[in-house]
């Protein structure tokens, strides 16, 4: 069995590590196969078969997959081994309306925070959304993604509740990507991002709070009608 080596430094250093440096590495291979579909819904995960494709001991690929079951990814249950999570569209209709609460009734809060650094740091996750989708990387564009929203919430300060929105995006993303059509526009998925960056940095409220409501609300560009009548 050929060993997996990691070619992905930027990816690793983006999400937030809570294990050794090599468990770290292995569950941020598996979040993306698992986010792509490349680990498909309900697949079985075997530990020691993992640990013999990336060359590492079973206590390593149990610390992945733990922080994977944290977020959802993955079903860890007794005597049943690791199975990796449904992707439904119950839980999608959930999970994108309390994505829509968090991020959007608390823009009066970033606002008032709102300073230089944040706005580079967004036009940052754009520009590397943008640069993404130029190179056809679907999984990097969600990382940036992620980060972009993240970071923007994380001006309310409000930190208690950043580990729910971080849980919203990472399934929000996962849905979007199974359920859309092949033929998707990545650059127009980046470009989405802009007009919520200028109404930040023209500290316009009103239209911040659309843009970002309408933005959530239509994550799912194909296929099931996830808003229960449109954005708010």
């Amino acid at each position: 069995m050929a060993v997996e080596t990691f070619s992905t430094p930027s990816i690793t250093s983006l999400l937030p590590r809570q294990s050794s440096r090599r468990s770290h590495n292995v569950y941020v291979a598996l979040q993306k196969e698992i986010v792509l579909g490349q680990l498909a819904p309900d697949a079985v995960l075997l530990e020691l078969e993992i640990a013999e494709r990336f060359n590492c001991s079973q206590g390593t690929i149990r610390e992945a997959l733990m922080q994977l079951n944290e977020e959802g990814l993955v079903k860890r249950l007794p005597h049943r081994g690791t199975h990796v999570a449904a992707c439904r569209s119950a839980d999608a209709r959930v999970l994108i309306a309390l994505r829509r609460d968090i991020e959007c009734n608390y823009l009066e809060r970033v606002l008032e925070r709102a300073d230089a650094d944040l706005n580079a740091d967004l036009r940052g996750d754009l520009n590397a959304m943008r640069n993404a989708a130029r190179d056809g990387d679907e999984y990097l564009l969600s990382v940036h993604d992620r980060a972009f929203h993240t970071r923007l919430f994380a001006a309310a300060d409000l930190p208690v509740i950043t580990p729910i929105l971080l849980r919203c995006l990472i399934h929000n993303h996962r849905y979007k990507i199974l359920n859309s059509q092949p033929s998707r526009a990545l650059d127009e998925t980046a470009e989405r991002h802009a007009p919520i960056l200028a109404a930040l940095e023209a500290r316009d409220l009103e239209n911040l709070q659309k843009l970002l409501s309408h933005h959530i609300s239509t994550i799912v560009d194909f296929g099931p009608d996830l808003t229960n009548g449109g954005a708010a």
